[in-house]
């Protein structure tokens, strides 16, 4: 949402500075799974935008604090190798009182699934980074975290406490870092499941931007509605101070608290570059059997960083 893959939004890093000129508190929320938080700072810093450690929040560094609120120190961690260093903090063990599982690609698989639901049913308590059904490479689309996932509740009849958005835990527990209540803070993102739905469902105002992963079928077909919908994160700071393009729409009257300092912005960094056509016809067709049998599919918040 500031940046696809490589290349930054027009305008976002002056959108950054100016919010951040207003006295806007800003903090930058992910569901990123593969990859660890010192890459993600570097990426950014290399980009030219400049955040500090404690403004970026990963689902990695919820689940730390989750295990820290509950006790838990023996853990055994599902994910590649780069993102375990973000757990430094605990200790990986066959004794696990948790099991974390976040992006392990490829490697999933029976053995690994089989040992981490042997963890789970000798008591260890089920934590997944995030449960997306599926995201889009570009070689089509492939299986997120959320299958297997999946796999291992039904196997073990326990339920995932899942810490990345859209779950509430997620939006809770910024706000609760920030000492702040759901009027004084706004989401602003590209994923009308994830980011819009889920700040919605806790009380924040959602800013959906038109970059990145947006469909306007996908707005349609969800049935949510945003507090406002603008072309991209340049919008954002007009927006607050109270002034909109042309093309921008407000759904319903922003908190007047957002238009003063003090007021907290959460935005989601990164969207993964928009699909070509014949990957938006399969993700089309992957979409329309998913919704047979008047079943509602997930696909505005299935995706993940590459």
């Amino acid at each position: 949402m500031l940046y696809v893959e490589g290349e930054v939004i027009d305008g976002a890093r002056e959108a950054i500075d100016e919010l951040r000129a207003r006295g806007l508190g800003l903090r930058f929320v992910t569901n990123t799974t593969a990859r660890s938080r010192t890459a993600t700072l570097e990426k950014l810093s290399r980009l030219g935008f400049s955040v500090a450690e404690h403004e970026l929040v990963t689902p990695a560094a919820l689940a730390v604090q989750l295990c820290r609120e509950r006790g838990y120190r023996r853990v055994a961690l599902i994910m590649n190798e780069e993102v375990k260093r973000d757990f430094a903090a605990l200790e990986e063990d066959d004794r696990a009182e948790a099991v974390i599982i976040g992006d392990l690609g490829s490697a999933f698989g029976y053995d690994v699934l089989n040992h981490a639901f042997r963890q789970v049913m000798a008591g260890a308590e089920l934590i997944a980074l995030q449960k997306n059904r599926y995201w889009l490479r570009a070689d089509g689309l492939s299986l997120d975290v959320g299958p297997f996932v999946a796999a291992i509740e039904f196997a073990s009849g326990r339920e995932a406490y899942v810490v990345g958005k859209p779950a509430r835990g997620f939006f809770d527990g910024v706000l609760a870092e920030l000492g702040v209540n759901a009027g004084a803070a706004a989401m602003v993102g590209d994923d009308i499941e994830s980011d819009i739905g889920g700040a919605l469902q806790v009380g924040l105002a959602g800013i959906l931007v038109r970059t990145g992963k947006y469909r306007e079928e996908q707005v349609r077909e969800s049935g949510m509605q945003p507090s406002a919908v603008v072309d991209s994160i340049a919008d954002v700071p007009r927006l607050l101070a109270g002034g909109l393009n042309p093309t921008s729409r407000v759904r319903r009257q922003l908190p007047a608290v957002l238009h003063r300092p003090n007021a907290w912005i959460l935005v989601d960094p990164l969207s993964p570059r928009p699909p070509d056509r014949a990957s938006r016809d399969r993700s089309a067709d992957a979409s329309g059997l998913a919704r047979q049998g008047g079943k509602k599919t997930c696909e505005g918040l299935c995706w993940s960083w590459g």
